[in-house]
């Protein structure tokens, strides 16, 4: 199925999408570079901790461990949005098994 075709078949409701969160997790993780961001940030924090910017030190630490972990938890809805605009993204996640796309059941109004 062609990017095209995906985001007609998902704005009529003719098909029912899958992902699987665990794989949309590390597909997202990998695709934003999460702890290659992440360990700059704590260090900054670390930094500013140390040379007695304390609580402003703290709370850098805290944003660079708990924004990738609220960036994985809503993984899945970011994937198919992505997917839905882009098609190098919709390829990448149904090639990699994470999205997976499964026929309407009956008359399109009452999925399974």
């Amino acid at each position: 199925m062609t990017h095209a075709e995906f985001v007609a078949a998902y704005a009529s409701g003719e098909i029912r999408i899958e992902i699987d969160p665990r794989g949309a997790t590390r597909h997202l993780s990998a695709r934003l570079l999460l702890p290659f961001v992440m360990m700059p940030v704590v260090g900054i924090g670390i930094a500013l901790a140390l040379v007695g910017w304390i609580f402003s030190g703290f709370a850098i630490i805290a944003l660079g461990i708990i924004a990738p972990q609220v960036i994985k938890r809503s993984a899945p809805h970011f994937l198919l949005t992505q997917a839905l605009e882009d098609g190098d993204v919709y390829e990448d996640a149904t090639r990699s098994g994470v999205l997976r796309i499964l026929p309407v059941a009956g008359d399109g109004r009452n999925p399974r």
